[in-house]
């Protein structure tokens, strides 16, 4: 396996860590709105990604009003 960072560099392995979360942030934020475009409930998105309805709602609700999204109540 070909290492992409160097593991005697813990600075190297964080500014991976960090860019790994800002690119899972990202893809959620555009499965979350592609799921509720297609008419998913707050409920069957919070399934599948294993965390409560509230907490989806919470993180992600202000945004997809934002751009547009009609948002279903359950």
């Amino acid at each position: 396996m070909t290492e992409l960072v160097d593991p005697g560099d813990p600075a190297a392995g964080l500014a991976a860590v960090v860019a790994l979360r800002r690119l899972a942030d990202r893809l959620e934020d555009s499965q979350v709105e592609r799921a509720m475009r297609a008419g998913w409930s707050w409920s069957d998105v919070a399934e599948v990604l294993g965390v409560t309805r509230q907490a989806v709602h919470k993180k992600h609700a202000r945004r997809l009003m934002a751009a547009g999204v009609a948002l279903r109540r359950r």
